[in-house]
């Protein structure tokens, strides 16, 4: 449709990103891929599709860098947000109809699975509170799925096939307005290399007063966490918590960031001493020293995780996390 540009992040995708940009429209959106400095067949998959634009970093920007980048390429006032691993089905237009309805910061449709059902618990959910957080990191969540803070969490009881405002539809699928997407400041960057970026974005949206709404017209089969599957064990666990406590830290109150803090450093030290039994080694005891370091740093320097538009700095960055 015209007025249209998807924006698609890349990252060793050669498996799925050729299915992902064939059911892409080819006359009618502007078509990006930003590639991640990716070790695979990825960047000549794509070079075999003259309509699609290409932007190849030399190194791995992370993904809400590389989202920027992306958007930064193109005037297109409309922008949808897709993963590699995600193939358009069918609404294209009426979502786009959607997301032009006043008040509006984004829309989503449905993300299909494997299986072929409504990926329920993932497309989409409530944005985080210091509970759901809290529960989630002390592996409550897996243990007692059912518990109502997980279940209001997850949105168990949200309905695919209603039309509805929601909350923190998932980033794989995501529609937004450029003019909304400039006022808001895109993407923290400091959300790196993944995870909580487009969480962050739906809660600034939350907090300016926009609306998200989802719209069961369109939809989109989604293989899912094809990106965090090809991390390594040990990068996993620092970047998923570090992003937590980061944005736990900005988002929810400061009591409530300390219960998540001390939930981290609990469930990181269960984590730890299960792992050296189960690895049968001391790594587990690096992996989880850094999420420690981090969950104390965050205790007790609160005002360290402030946001900056673009790529303002931040106290906790990647090289910190690397040389903790």
């Amino acid at each position: 449709m015209n007025g249209l540009a998807i924006v698609i992040v890349t990252y060793n995708s050669e498996q799925v990103i050729g299915p992902c940009l064939d059911a892409c429209p080819r006359s009618d959106a502007q078509v990006i891929v930003v590639d991640n400095a990716s070790q695979d067949q990825t960047v000549q998959i794509v070079r075999r599709r003259p309509w699609v634009k290409l932007i190849a970093n030399p190194e791995n920007r992370g993904f809400a860098a590389a989202v920027n980048q992306g958007i930064a390429g193109t005037r297109m006032p409309l922008i949808l947000l897709l993963n590699p691993d995600a193939i358009l089905e069918a609404g294209l237009d009426e979502l786009a109809g959607t997301c032009r309805l006043a008040g509006t910061g984004a829309a989503a449709g449905q993300l299909i699975g494997p299986d072929g059902e409504f990926q329920k618990g993932f497309s989409v959910r409530r944005l985080p509170t210091a509970a759901s957080l809290a529960l989630e990191v002390l592996g409550i969540n897996r243990l007692w799925p059912a518990n109502p803070v997980n279940r209001r969490f997850r949105c168990h009881d949200f309905d695919p096939r209603m039309a509805s405002v929601v909350e923190q539809p998932a980033g794989a699928f995501l529609m937004t307005p450029r003019q909304v997407w400039e006022q808001i400041g895109g993407f923290d960057e400091g959300f790196r290399p993944l995870w909580f970026e487009d969480v962050d974005y739906c809660r600034r949206l939350k907090d300016r007063g926009f609306l998200i709404r989802y719209d069961p017209r369109a939809s989109a089969r989604h293989l899912g966490a094809h990106s965090a599957a090809r991390l390594d064990w040990d990068k996993k666990e620092v970047y998923w918590y570090a992003n937590l406590l980061r944005y736990a830290v900005r988002h929810v109150s400061r009591l409530g960031s300390i219960v998540v803090c001390l939930a981290v450093i609990g469930g990181a030290l269960l984590r730890l001493v299960m792992g050296v039994f189960r690895r049968r080694g001391l790594e587990p005891v690096r992996v989880y020293g850094k999420v420690l370091r981090l969950a104390c740093r965050y205790l007790f320097f609160p005002g360290s995780g402030s946001w900056k538009s673009g790529t303002g700095t931040t106290f906790i960055n990647q090289a910190q996390i690397n040389v903790l």
